[in-house]
């Protein structure tokens, strides 16, 4: 009987110096490929809508905001309690991103992040026609499965996500870790030379995980490429993989801490082995289902009701999952790949799968970005043996030709189709609202967008519908608190805070606004108290720095509120305002020099800003002190 698996022993030969020696064509097919990526998702440039979790990563993160060394170092030393994020550790994401804000970046400029993660996303396409190509020595097969990656409506959302960077930097450090990692096990160089791409190999996944943990099964995706289409697993083939897995045992307890620590986790026994098996069962079938017919894709897709075998889609994921594995049981008399391909699916895309409960959705297309690319290789492999198999016939050729062609043009037309949903946050609210119209979080979202368009009845009736659908929805809690108080209802708004601490007890925006009330009702003590809990939840919070700093200098603590606005430039040594504050208690403790320092400096932000000329002014004797400068509230999604 005979088998699709490609010969290993012709394909050696092209790899790794086929890839070299015949660079020009597989060049000339990725810069082919990548042009035709970009014009596919170019008006992703244009989104300006804001989606989950962006205020986060952009719009109230200080770090992002005031890029340097101090925003970088914070952002890498935060190990087990990430500060401005909630959720683990991913310093390289963050740091993208402050980049992007050095470079014209901002809440009303997306495009600069836009741009950098298009580009990601392009490098990506080609690191897997790359890879494809070593594994495999068909350039056009490799280069056609590529071309179907790059345009599918699956890999959009990262793009104009803003928040979602994290998703393709450590997909593109995956992508070199694993090319690195084939490199070294099929080239005849010399050692040095071997020795320094398998350390390669390894940096890479360390960058990876300082991405984004999820990248963390790394390690059994290189023991499955030893088992195919390598056939090279053996026992020192799996010692080798020690330092990996090393690392990702170090990451495992990381990012549990970190995610438990400032956002909560759900641990499998909370679940219940049946709720687990049925999870899996719904996303491995769920996941197949969108990749081949990717229609109604949405950022938000929330969990069945009920999770259980009454439930069509729960039912139609257990039914097609034991024909699928008994199919891909079956496929092993020909061929590895087809089970191999999908192993690597499985287990890539394993840690998003909910067994330890970290999300209020159960699958994402994010999640499946870069584990698409074991069902890739199965793919380019079948392209691979089916080119061989029709060599001399033209219409086997014209057939594939048409085929792939057809594919291109249906992904093309829905990708540009669901990038209209993301020209602003309105819009891919109420998409995502009609998909979903009972999840607790998308109303919670929609009446965040609404409250930022000042529609606040609208956000009203959003934010109560999320609470009724799910009591403990802090969020929601909070944005309703923050519509009610513009409203002018300051009150009920205190009440909704409230609730959303009792979900949430390290809730720092909470916090600051229910200071804020308190500070406008001269209630000074409870709005210090209140401000050192939002500082204590988020120690870069430079709003409660500044307004405590404020609060303590009318109480004559006068030490303390200088440490606090010192605090504060730490984290936003460009803000005038907190010059000035500073400068006025400097010049109250009789610190003339530095106060005059500090009004300069406000003015050199500001130039020939009255407060700040008034405070050097005041300087002179018999001058009155000017008065500070306090930070309003924010708003959180």
């Amino acid at each position: 009987m005979s088998r699709i698996d490609p010969k290993p022993a012709d394909n050696t030969k092209q790899r790794p110096s086929g890839l070299i020696q015949k660079i020009g064509l597989p060049a000339i097919l990725c810069i082919a490929v990548c042009g035709i990526v970009v014009i596919v998702h170019w008006p992703a440039l244009s989104a300006k809508a804001l989606s989950f979790d962006d205020s986060m990563y952009l719009t109230d993160n200080v770090l992002v905001q005031n890029p340097g060394w101090t925003s970088a170092k914070q952002f890498l030393k935060e190990i087990l309690a990430p500060s401005t994020v909630t959720g683990y550790y991913q310093p390289l994401a963050m740091i993208s991103l402050m980049l992007d804000y050095a470079i014209g970046g901002s809440e009303k400029n997306l495009m600069p992040f836009h741009r950098t993660s298009l580009a990601l996303h392009v490098a990506n396409t080609a690191l897997i026609i790359v890879l494809l190509y070593m594994l495999f020595g068909q350039i056009w097969a490799a280069a056609a499965v590529g071309l179907l990656f790059g345009v599918h409506p699956m890999t959009v959302e990262p793009i104009p996500w803003v928040g979602e960077r994290k998703t393709l930097l450590a997909a593109f450090f995956s992508l070199w870790s694993l090319i690195f990692y084939v490199y070294s096990r099929t080239t005849h160089d010399a050692r040095r030379t071997t020795v320094s791409l398998y350390i390669g190999s390894i940096a890479m996944y360390l960058l990876a995980l300082m991405t984004k943990p999820t990248s963390i099964m790394l390690p059994a995706v290189m023991l499955l490429l030893d088992w195919w289409p390598l056939k090279r697993l053996k026992v020192r083939t799996v010692l080798e993989k020690l330092p990996f897995f090393a690392l990702g045992v170090i990451f495992v307890f990381i990012t549990y801490i970190s995610q438990n620590r400032t956002a909560g986790t759900g641990s499998p026994a909370e679940s219940g082995i049946e709720r687990i098996i049925l999870i899996l069962c719904h996303n491995i079938i769920f996941y197949l289902y969108k990749i081949i017919w990717p229609v109604n894709l949405s950022s938000h897709y929330p969990f069945p009701e009920p999770l259980n075998l009454s439930q069509p889609m729960v039912l139609a994921g257990v039914i097609g999952t034991f024909i699928l594995i008994s199919l891909l049981a079956f496929s092993l008399r020909r061929t590895r790949a087809a089970l191999t391909g999908w192993l690597i699916f499985f287990v890539a895309i394993l840690p998003t799968m909910q067994i330890v409960g970290f999300s209020n959705v159960i699958a994402s297309d994010k999640y499946a970005y870069l584990p698409s690319l074991g069902l890739l290789m199965t793919l380019a492999s079948f392209l691979g043996w089916l080119c061989i198999r029709i060599r001399r016939s033209l219409t086997g050729y014209a057939v594939i030709i048409t085929t792939i062609l057809i594919l291109i043009f249906a992904e093309s037309a829905a990708t540009r189709r669901y990038l209209t949903f993301w020209q602003d946050s309105l819009t891919l609210a109420q998409r995502m609202l009609k998909l979903a119209p009972n999840s607790a979080g998308v109303n919670a979202h929609l009446g965040f967008v609404l409250n930022l368009q000042g529609r606040q009845a609208e956000a009203v009736e959003h934010l109560q519908k999320a609470i009724s659908l799910d009591s403990a929805s802090a969020v929601a809690y909070y944005n309703l608190g923050v519509a009610l108080e513009q409203q002018k209802k300051p009150e009920e708004a205190l009440r909704y805070y409230r609730q959303a601490l009792d979900v949430v007890p390290r809730f720092a925006a909470a916090d600051y606004n229910i200071a804020n009330i308190f500070k406008s009702q001269n209630k000074f003590d409870d709005a210090a108290a209140y401000y050192r809990l939002a500082i204590q939840a988020k120690p870069t919070y430079v709003d409660a720095h500044n307004n405590l700093g404020n609060i303590l200098r009318s109480q004559g603590k006068l030490d303390e509120a200088v440490s606090h606005f010192q605090e504060a430039l730490r984290f936003k040594s460009k803000s005038a305002e907190i010059y000035y504050n500073l400068a006025i208690t400097l010049q109250r403790q009789g610190k003339l020099e530095d106060a005059a320092k500090h009004y300069s400096q406000a003015l050199q932000l500001k130039p020939d800003w009255p407060p700040a000329l008034h405070g050097l002014a005041s300087l002179l004797p018999a001058t009155p002190h000017p008065a500070p400068h306090d930070v309003n509230k924010t708003i959180v999604p």
